[in-house]
């Protein structure tokens, strides 16, 4: 009896689960802690601990000074004049390239304020009261609160929380201004229009480029990011989501290609998906500084420029930063996440001959035996199936090649980004090739694709009869040809445009342009900075 039961036993006890290990805190933020403390000895090193290496102002940085200088005091002193000034209006668009006798970027800044109307910051921080302003700081803190923790009290969600924001900073600057606290507030002044056009021309394109077609464009780069062996694979993750960013938003990029790393990781079997997305985002990141369409924060420092950066002026200046910054986060990312992306490696060196080398472990090669092997039966239960599917099926097959659609959508995005590197408005730019898109979406919906069943069926399956329609006399309507039933892209992809996104930076636009009123903001960055605000753009500080 004992040495039957004594296997029993052995087996229920090795069946219990086994508790994972939590990682250590030296894992989870070591890596951080030491980019930290790295960034700060090179800091320290390069301006020394008190700063006594911050080189001294040059006279090409000195010169400059006195020229803004005496730009903005020759900018106070213009005198205005109705007829000449409605002249420039007319003209100013013509007038981009300004000669110095001219006014140069001064009168061509000035020019285009007038014509188009747009907000300029005047200080009127000397307007408010002291409630005034503690007021409408503790506000928006509140709100930045709400908008870090969105969950916390009411599933609003952060769009909710940040129009609600700014509908109640413009009802409260109304309180103040009956109350005599503070100024009126030019509510409709702060809210930024280029950034807003921006997106919302970037969102729609990526999303006619996702939806136009099954095995169209970004089907067939979500397929080229397969492979199986598990550090390529991040690195084609990294290296689409590097170059998509740059192109297009990074927003969209992270979510259109996110779900396509859950898949592969489900595919392959990984036990942790963390490495592919934190490639994904990572890169997006930094992909994104490297265009002026990269991230909503480049496109707001662009329009506030007044259009003195061009697009290829941007990347130009962000290139070698970007480069940079892509080469420290992968290998951070290979050294980090050594044992899941080489698997059966025995250390970091073996991982440099694996990249360098082609080398395999036996971890390595049975994982492309595998992969091979899964796509070879997959290939031929399909070739099985296709054997009953009727060949003049109105779905095509994706057969590996590119479609007229997909080569429509290749001409566009490639027109889009010669639009973009050519100097051209990037909000027109984007906007038109969204339409673009839409219009041929919606032509190849009509006229191309299959039209949906609207056969109804009752509980066992069986197709039900279509209904009869009759007159007012009780006649049987007979239709030679019955009525197509229209579907209309404000129907289905409009409807896939992220507007929460838009509402979140209004909301946002008007929170912060009540509290830059208060002057706090100001006040704050010339007591952080104090000096140094006035070089900071020429010299380090």
């Amino acid at each position: 009896m004992n040495d039957i039961e004594t296997p029993s036993k052995t087996t229920a006890k090795n069946a219990q689960p086994t508790k994972r290990r939590p990682s250590s805190s030296l894992r989870k933020w070591g890596p951080a802690m030491l980019a930290v403390i790295g960034v700060l000895a090179l800091n320290a090193y390069l301006l020394g601990p008190t700063g006594h290496k911050i080189p001294p102002l040059s006279d090409q940085a000195q010169r400059r000074m006195q020229l803004g200088a005496q730009r903005t005091a020759d900018a106070l002193a213009l005198n205005y004049d109705k007829k000449s000034e409605a002249e420039n209006v007319r003209n100013f668009k013509q007038s981009r390239k300004l000669s110095e006798e001219e006014g140069g970027v001064l009168e061509y800044t000035r020019r285009r304020h007038r014509a188009l109307g747009e907000y300029v910051h005047v200080d009127v921080s000397d307007q408010f009261s002291i409630f005034g302003k503690v007021s409408v700081a503790l506000i928006y803190f509140a709100f930045w609160v709400f908008l870090m923790f969105p969950n916390w009290f009411w599933p609003i969600g952060r769009p909710g929380i940040a129009l609600g924001g700014g509908i109640m900073m413009v009802v409260y600057r109304f309180l103040l201004v009956n109350t005599g606290d503070g100024p009126p507030f030019d509510a409709e002044g702060v809210i930024i229009k280029e950034p807003l056009f921006l997106l919302f021309g970037l969102m729609l394109t990526t999303i006619y480029l996702e939806s136009m077609e099954r095995g169209g464009l970004f089907d067939k780069l979500r397929e080229s990011l397969d492979d199986p062996i598990n550090w390529k694979r991040s690195a084609k993750i990294m290296a689409m989501s590097t170059i998509g960013s740059a192109a297009v938003m990074n927003d969209s990029v992270v979510l259109i290609f996110s779900g396509v790393v859950v898949d592969l990781c489900v595919r392959h079997k990984v036990a942790n998906s963390l490495p592919y997305l934190l490639s994904l985002a990572t890169t997006a990141n930094i992909g994104s500084a490297l265009t002026m369409t990269g991230n909503p924060q480049n496109i707001l420092i662009v329009s506030l420029a007044y259009d003195d950066i061009s697009w290829m002026e941007f990347a130009s200046n962000m290139v070698l930063p970007v480069i940079a910054a892509t080469t420290i986060n992968t290998i951070m990312m290979f050294a980090y996440y050594g044992s899941e992306l080489f698997p059966g490696s025995s250390g970091f060196a073996e991982n440099v001959g694996i990249l360098f080398g082609g080398n395999r472990t036996p971890e390595m090669l049975a994982q492309e035996h595998a992969y091979y092997a899964r796509n070879s039966n997959a290939n031929a239960n399909l070739e099985e199936s296709n054997v009953n599917i009727d060949v003049t099926a109105t779905v095509p097959a994706d057969n590996g090649q590119w479609s007229l659609w997909s080569k429509i959508q290749v001409c566009v995005v490639t027109m889009f980004l010669c639009f973009f590197a050519a100097g051209f408005d990037v909000c027109v730019v984007s906007i038109v090739a969204g339409c673009v898109l839409m219009l041929v979406n919606a032509y190849k919906r009509q006229h191309y694709d299959p039209k949906p069943d609207t056969t109804q069926y009752d509980a066992d399956g069986n197709p039900l009869p279509p209904k009869k329609t009759y007159d007012i006399d009780g006649n049987e309507i007979v239709s030679a040809e019955e009525e197509e039933e229209l579907i209309t892209e404000s129907e289905t992809t409009l409807t896939e445009v992220d507007y929460g996104l838009l509402l979140l930076f209004i909301g946002q636009f008007i929170l912060i342009g009540s509290f830059n009123d208060t002057g706090v903001p100001q006040a704050f960055f010339f007591a952080t900075m104090q000096g140094c605000a006035d070089q900071m753009t020429s010299v380090p500080c």
